[in-house]
């Protein structure tokens, strides 16, 4: 099973939600970013990370650091999962293949129906294609 798969399915089994991997060079810094729907707390870092320590020793999974972190609040967006759970909420995303000569935009995520995004910007709809999506993220409000 890849690391990420693992992952993914063990977090799930504890109520959060894999967001992120990352791997640092050679493999030593494994930094990996969780949600769930109330946010993270420290705590919820603490369980997570002494689960993961002994899962990966279990599993023989080479690693020299383990991070465990929320998103941020400026959280990627990823799967269509993740811009449902956001309807209502201000985005930032930059397109794979420009649309008409423009690549980043920043506006409401209205809705997400069959792989497309429906963008508010200046109180007009845009339709972007969740597959043409290269980055997301929210744009935090302070």
């Amino acid at each position: 099973m890849a690391l990420e798969e693992l992952l993914e399915s063990t977090l799930h089994g504890l109520g959060y939600e894999l967001v992120e991997v990352e791997r640092s060079a050679h493999n030593k810094l494994l930094r990996i970013f969780v949600d769930k729907a109330e946010g993270i707390c420290i705590d919820d870092c603490v369980t997570i990370s002494n689960h993961l320590s002994r899962l990966l020793a279990v599993e023989n999974i080479d690693y020299g650091r383990l991070e465990v972190s929320s998103p941020g609040l400026d959280r990627p967006l990823r799967r269509e999962a993740d811009f449902l759970r956001f309807r209502g909420e201000t985005i930032k995303l930059k397109l794979r293949i420009p649309l008409e000569g423009q690549k980043n935009f920043v506006g409401i995520l209205r809705e997400v129906d069959n792989g497309i995004i429906k963008l508010e910007i200046e109180g007009k709809l845009l339709d972007l294609e969740l597959s043409n999506v290269g980055k997301a993220r929210l744009v935090p409000r302070l």
